[in-house]
């Protein structure tokens, strides 16, 4: 888990750096830090712990470890999906970023598709606002979710574009 954790760090990073605003890209920055701390974190404890007798201290630390590890990288994705909204910088081609932004782009395709069919929803209410159904919109964390198979629990090196989805201008 702590491994996995630093995946998100990474991802992150590369997010951060490609993003065209500063303040989304800074969020991002600590966000991937504060993974980062706690991700190493639990390495460290699961290590002694490993080493060590068990006890209930210990496993209660362990868990609280790997609770604020997924708190975190549920920041970081969060905080990519802002930086993913606000549009990112062109990558160098056949790199791990432009892999990276292959995928952003491709939930932010989702989700401003999402958002066009909701904005066509007819139904108002009484006040004449327009009701939105009970689908929540796309997420990286489902997007990242779908990508896990159901053989294995590791997490990719780094989530995985769709193929069909391409970088085109600075817009993301």
């Amino acid at each position: 888990i702590a491994s996995d954790g630093q995946v998100f760090v990474k991802f992150g990073r590369i997010v951060a750096k490609h993003c065209l605003d500063k303040r989304c890209s800074a969020e991002l920055l600590c966000a991937a830090e504060q993974t980062h701390t706690i991700s190493s974190q639990l390495g460290i404890v699961a290590r002694v712990k490993a080493v060590t007798a068990e006890s209930k201290s210990s496993s209660e630390l362990l868990v609280s470890n790997a609770q604020n590890l997924i708190q975190a990288v549920l920041h970081v994705l969060k905080a990519a999906e802002a930086a993913c909204i606000k549009g990112l910088r062109q990558p160098p081609p056949d790199s791990e970023d432009e892999e990276v932004a292959a995928f952003c782009m491709q939930w932010r395709k989702s989700l401003l598709w999402h958002r066009a069919k909701e904005s066509f929803n007819s139904d108002r209410d009484e006040l004449g606002l327009r009701k939105t159904r009970a689908r929540a919109e796309p997420t990286l964390t489902a997007m990242v979710q779908q990508e896990q198979s159901p053989q294995t629990t590791n997490t990719p090196k780094h989530p995985k574009p769709i193929k069909g989805y391409t970088m085109t201008g600075s817009h993301l």
